[in-house]
């Protein structure tokens, strides 16, 4: 199980950095229009769908001015409220993400038929790196070794 948490951090690496400047853009331009459009809708008890949508339409323009207006006039409990909101939303989206980007097993990004099945050379225990039947690039099976030698060739032989 932990090969698939670390697969699907390993391919996500940069996807981190941008669904975090994202969530810092939709904190900024979309959360705070909403907040402050609702927190002037509200200001008579109940919500004011004309005043929401006249005040959200001057607000979405000017995000940053909507900022200092949401500070000077005491809606921050509405501004945070909504951004836990939306950030439970967004991290709902981001973990369907990251899960579907897990890799479906321990091989998944293995390349098959490749000599990267051995690591700093121990392959060299077994093939030679100079002569030999040709299996890889600077993989031989020598054809001196005692034991088996016998090397399956899968392909077409062309003949013209």
């Amino acid at each position: 199980m932990n090969y698939k948490i670390e697969g699907a951090i390993r391919r996500n690496r940069t996807n981190f950095i941008i669904f975090a400047i994202l969530w810092i853009f939709i904190a900024i331009v979309f959360v705070t229009p909403i907040a402050h459009s609702s927190y002037m809708a509200k200001a008579d008890g109940n919500l004011n769908l004309e005043i929401f949508i006249e005040t959200f339409g001057t607000s979405i323009t000017n995000p940053f001015g909507t900022l200092g207006n949401i500070i000077t006039e005491g809606a921050m409990g509405t501004y945070f409220s909504t951004l836990i909101v939306i950030t439970i939303i967004y991290s709902v989206f981001f973990f369907i993400g990251f899960v579907r980007s897990a890799p479906k097993n321990e091989f998944s990004d293995i390349e098959h038929g490749s000599s990267d099945w051995s690591q700093r050379g121990e392959q060299y225990q077994i093939l030679s790196k100079n002569k030999g039947i040709i299996l890889a690039e600077n993989n031989y099976l020598p054809v001196d070794k005692r034991g088996n030698v016998n090397v399956l060739v899968v392909g077409r032989i062309w003949i013209w």
